[in-house]
């Protein structure tokens, strides 16, 4: 019988199958070629669909063995679950050392009555900049600061790990102009794009897999 599946399973898929993965942020765009060779271009997604391989980071036999338990225990292409894209994991791109505070980025800015908001990620400093939702933040990662002073998690703010939206305080959602800042470290809502396995084993040596794709999730 068939059976209704949660969206994602809130479990990471181990990092040692991630960490050599070959991929990154996905759009959809219409091109149409004009006779006179212009052409006009049409976005047809408002977010990001990242996709993967991961077959270029399975190096070893455990790798492929790792990967045989979670891809059945995901039931194929059943099962979301949580990715880290070990290319783009952290807000914001630290070009320094992490934590430099010329980096961090405003998430919020308090107006007296707002109490949440989603945490972002741009890309970008211009008017044609990307902003994207960050809903799958790393727990114990995330730090806020409230007009650059530290903000202390339950006291100052909440944070839901399975959405990236943050709750603030009544103390702090009643000013008015002050920046919340912060940084954190996230995962990405993905599925294997695929229901099938296409593994060559020869004892306990790779011999040979097929590629093992990875798609985003629009949570």
């Amino acid at each position: 019988q068939p059976m209704s599946i949660a969206p994602c399973a809130e479990i990471q898929l181990p990092t040692n199958l991630s960490v050599g993965a070959r991929g990154g942020l996905g759009f959809n765009t219409t091109v149409n070629e004009m006779s006179g060779g212009g052409e006009s271009r049409n976005i047809n997604w408002s977010r990001e669909r990242p996709k993967y391989d991961i077959s270029t980071g399975m190096r070893e036999a455990s790798d492929v063995f790792a990967y045989q338990n979670f891809f059945a225990r995901m039931r194929g292409r059943a099962i979301g679950f949580r990715f880290k894209d070990w290319g783009d994991y952290q807000v914001p791109f630290w070009v320094t050392t992490p934590g430099d505070a010329d980096a961090i980025p405003t998430f919020f800015t308090t107006d007296g009555t707002t109490a949440t908001f989603q945490l972002t990620k741009v890309y970008g400093t211009d008017g044609d900049a990307f902003v994207r939702n960050i809903v799958k933040p790393v727990a114990g990662t995330l730090t806020l600061f409230n007009n650059s002073t530290p903000m202390v998690l339950t006291t100052d703010f909440t944070v839901v790990t399975t959405t990236g939206i943050v709750t603030l305080s009544s103390a702090i959602k009643a000013t008015t102009g002050h920046a919340i800042t912060g940084h954190c470290e996230f995962d990405i809502p993905a599925r294997f794009d695929t229901d099938e396995q296409s593994v060559t084993l020869n004892g306990n040596q790779v011999v040979i897999w097929d590629g093992v794709p990875i798609i985003g999730l629009k949570e």
